[in-house]
């Protein structure tokens, strides 16, 4: 239990908060965490725009948890060597560098340019863990007045100072299911901004569950966004039984936006997660990850990608130096979902690589170049699965998507074939946009697994069906729709219920007037 209200320790000119024993603080609740941070949120409304909330609460809400886990291994140091100041300095004490000065403590003390105190801060932290920590706090304004007085920062900096956020007051399970929270209230506030950087997490679920990578293996995502797709991979592993550290040094990631790039970072780093390489830069003009002239491969890729990217660098794709237009050609300039493809797949071990990726369902039936890399992923055996999702489940998009599964080998089970699962109608209406529900999610899994014709929503094609069609990947060619008898859509079920409900309740005042009339009661 973490003891607070102790006495400030000065030792060699810095000031170190030793947190002493007069009251103990019971662990927040993951609750409490989330209330606590969406409420450092709404601080900021009227001064900066809701898109831009996460370049400002995230780098703060990171500097106070790594301050207050300083602080929280120097007392630590300090006990086990007996009050040795200068032991409890020691770099080996402590998982990050924290240089004299640059403490949150020390930056709140400020009362004036507040925003150039957290700039110094924060770049002299990079600089002490240039490995692990470099460009973590992103380039946010933060010495901008008219968008951020001392006032509203000094605000901002004691309203995250009421609460510790020492591993002994938050574990890093519950830090980490915190800034997930964090991450989709964002996505919910900037809606058509948000689909730069977040997948709704049952979709991260269904990709994952279909790769089901194991502890060992190596992760790559290449448009990896705030580490969603790679947070989930741990859970999974842990769910299945194995080692999330077996995972440790396995994990990969490139995101071309600096902010989010460094919001994944912060997200794997809160999660627990020691050693992973996330890479800002842009993947399909330079990609991070390569031996020699060969790009590096995984055991897994996967990624939801931006959709039918444009001026993606398709100029330079037919000589592009990794091989990569060897797999069909060069995508058009408009579209770069297959570009996209193409990257996931060199980039899987050629044994054990298997690719889930999140498309537009237009990519799986547009003509001319991405036809002609249709028809040679289809003519490689690459393709193992397509599944289509419900329309509207992506911030900033109304357009359905599939998730497109390729495998580098194939089992015999599923050489020679494609399956094809109709999702269109597994999803949770909203007022603004729809939902996949875990039971969804669970439902389009069991299909792939199973692997099996089931009408009206699954359909194992073979190669010649699929060439029959000119290697068109359109999910209705391939699964015909129930027939109207079977259809019962939500919508109409809610509609049913709401009428029967409303006939009962005809029906019972009419009983109830008879009765008065008899003076009997109900």
């Amino acid at each position: 239990m973490l003891r607070a209200g102790g006495p400030l320790t000065v030792q060699m000119g810095r000031t170190v908060h030793v947190v002493g024993a007069s009251r103990v603080i019971a662990p927040l609740t993951l609750s409490e965490l989330e209330q606590h941070l969406a409420k450092a949120a709404d601080l900021l409304r009227g001064s900066i725009d809701q898109a831009d909330f996460k370049a400002y609460i995230f780098p703060l809400m990171f500097f106070k948890r790594i301050s207050d886990v300083y602080q929280e291994e120097y007392e630590a140091a300090l006990d086990e060597s007996g009050g040795d100041h200068e032991y409890a300095s020691f770099a080996e004490n402590h998982r990050f560098t924290i240089p004299e000065g640059c403490l949150w403590d020390d930056v709140r003390e400020r009362t004036e340019n507040v925003g150039q105190a957290l700039v110094t801060a924060f770049r002299e932290i990079e600089k002490a863990s240039p490995d692990t920590l470099y460009g973590i706090f992103g380039n946010a304004a933060w010495t901008n007045k008219d968008k951020l007085p001392d006032a509203k920062l000094r605000d901002l900096m004691e309203h995250f100072s009421t609460r510790p956020l020492t591993n002994a007051a938050v574990a890093p399970d519950v830090f980490g299911q915190a800034y997930e929270y964090l991450i989709k209230r964002f996505a919910d506030q900037s809606n058509k901004k948000a689909g730069e950087y977040y997948t709704p997490r049952p979709v991260v679920g269904l990709l994952v569950n279909i790769l089901d990578p194991r502890e060992g293996e190596t992760v790559y995502d290449p448009a990896c966004g705030t580490g969603g797709m790679l947070i989930e991979v741990i859970e999974h592993v842990k769910a299945s039984g194995g080692r999330a550290e077996r995972l440790w040094g396995r994990l990969f990631g490139q995101e071309k936006v600096l902010a989010t790039s460094s919001i994944a970072r912060m997200n794997l780093l809160l999660h627990g997660i020691g050693d992973f390489r996330i890479v800002k830069g842009d993947t399909l003009r330079e990609p991070a990850f390569y031996n020699g002239d060969r790009l590096a491969q995984f055991d897994c890729v996967i990624a939801n990608p931006p959709f039918s990217l444009k001026k993606w660098g398709d100029e330079k794709w037919a000589s592009d130096q990794w091989g990569r237009n060897r797999l069909g050609g060069v995508p058009p300039g408009g579209y770069a979902d297959w570009a996209w493809v193409q990257h996931m797949v060199t980039s899987a071990a050629a044994g054990s690589g298997r690719v889930a990726v999140v498309l537009p369902q237009g990519a799986l039936f547009r003509q001319g170049a991405e036809a002609r890399i249709r028809r040679f992923m289809l003519q490689a055996d690459l393709v193992e699965a397509v599944i289509g999702l419900a329309p509207n489940l992506f911030y900033g998009t109304g357009l359905a998507a599939c998730v497109l599964v390729l495998r580098r080998a194939k089992p015999d089970a599923t050489r020679g074939k494609v399956l094809f699962v109709n999702g269109e109608g597994l999803f949770k209406r909203g007022r603004s946009q729809n939902t996949l529900e875990s039971e969804h999610a669970e439902a389009l899994l069991r299909a792939y697994r199973a692997f099996a014709d089931e009408p009206g929503f699954a359909h194992v094609a073979t190669a010649e069906e699929i060439k029959g069609n000119d290697h068109n990947l359109n999910i209705p060619l391939y699964v015909e729709p129930a027939s109207p008898a079977e259809q019962v859509t939500l919508r109409q079920a809610l509609a049913d219920l709401e009428a029967a409900q409303a006939n009962a309740a005809r029906t019972r005042a009419a009983l109830e007037a008879e009765l008065a009339k008899w003076g009997l009661t109900a």
